[in-house]
């Protein structure tokens, strides 16, 4: 057996080739479906390692078939040093042998799994007709998150505020051959959140921030709170979250890194796969205040591999690696060494 293997620049073309807008779709159907299996999954909140320059994860999830996990960073400091912020690459397994079979760039995929993620969430709590979303941090996930909420929610119009006006620039110039959306920039995040039917934070720095505040709120609004996702970094004013209802992903982590984390464990929370069910609403009222706490968890990267894996396998993307030794004997590891060893011994001369 040999594992797929598909690199970054294999996997963007072939996201490419099969249209962006199409795998949103396919990513939302998959996570969707994963979320709805919920009970199935072994689950554990995400380990862990921070330092001053920002953090390295590793992300597993298992639904008893197959075997999922993710190397994820976090360094706000990179883009000084021409780097992306976010890095990620995974592994799908077969649990019943432990055989890796698919290796992967994620860098790319977290943006779009995150984005269709943060759209399924809008869709069942978002009030009806929402056309006019407010962009806060217009980074590496700001193009995502737009085309995912246009193309899932029906977004027509983006309101991006970013401290740095090149970033905005940059969003508006990518998007700007969308059909049906229209970008535009505004001077301050008061100014983009006024009379928005959805808010999404999406911002790198690791400190605690209020980007976003109660005050800027129409009774009603969706937030989607995206950039908030280690321990001492959020985005909302505290007042947000206290007055409304919060739909997380994995409480377990969310408690930890979330915005949540500014609020009493006792606070009230609700598992996003109890709302896509249907078990529990999105939203109770037309003028209650919503908030997607979104940090990230493993299932959706668990979704994002088995994706990737039928994109490969049915556009014969990719190669096929012998990434783990094939053994005649497979309790013979030993053969791989011996056979090595003696053709590197010198000749011995003989009289």
């Amino acid at each position: 057996m040999k594992t797929r293997y598909l690199d970054a620049g294999t996997v963007a073309r072939m996201i490419g080739e099969y249209g962006t807008v199409r795998v949103l779709e396919l990513l939302a159907r998959d996570i969707r479906d994963d979320y709805l299996r919920w009970p199935e999954f072994e689950k554990c909140a995400r380990m862990a390692h921070h330092s001053s320059m920002g953090v390295i994860e590793l992300m597993p999830v298992s639904d008893g078939r197959r075997y999922a996990f993710k190397y994820v960073n976090g360094h706000p400091g990179n883009a000084l040093s021409g780097l992306p912020t976010v890095l990620a690459f995974g592994v799908l397994a077969d649990v019943a042998t432990g055989y890796p079979l698919l290796l992967a760039d994620l860098t790319l995929a977290t943006a779009l799994r995150t984005a269709a993620t943060s759209a399924l969430a809008a869709r069942a709590m978002a009030r009806p007709g929402a056309r006019v979303m407010a962009l806060i941090g217009n980074g590496a996930q700001s193009e995502f998150q737009a085309l995912a909420f246009h193309t899932l929610v029906g977004i027509t119009e983006i309101r991006a505020y970013d401290i740095d006006r090149h970033a905005t620039d940059k969003l508006m110039a990518n998007l700007a051959g969308v059909e049906g959306l229209r970008v535009t920039a505004a001077g301050t995040a008061e100014a983009a959140v006024r009379g928005a039917d959805i808010v999404t934070t999406a911002t790198a720095d690791k400190r605690r921030a209020s980007v976003l505040r109660p005050q800027w709120l129409a009774p009603g609004t969706h937030v989607n709170a995206v950039g908030g996702d280690s321990p001492g970094k959020t985005e909302l004013h505290p007042a947000i979250l206290r007055q409304a209802r919060i739909v997380v992903e994995y409480e377990a982590q969310t408690r930890i890194e979330g915005e949540i984390q500014q609020l009493p464990a006792s606070a009230p929370v609700v598992p996003l796969w109890q709302v896509l069910s249907g078990a529990r609403p999105g939203r109770e009222t037309p003028e209650q205040t919503t908030v997607f706490d979104s940090v990230g968890f493993a299932l959706e990267d668990f979704s994002a591999l088995r994706c990737l894996l039928d994109l490969a396998l049915a556009t014969g993307s990719g190669q096929d690696v012998q990434l783990v030794p094939e053994l005649a004997d497979p309790r013979n590891l030993y053969a791989l060494l011996a056979a090595r060893t003696r053709a590197a011994e010198p000749a011995v001369a003989t009289s």
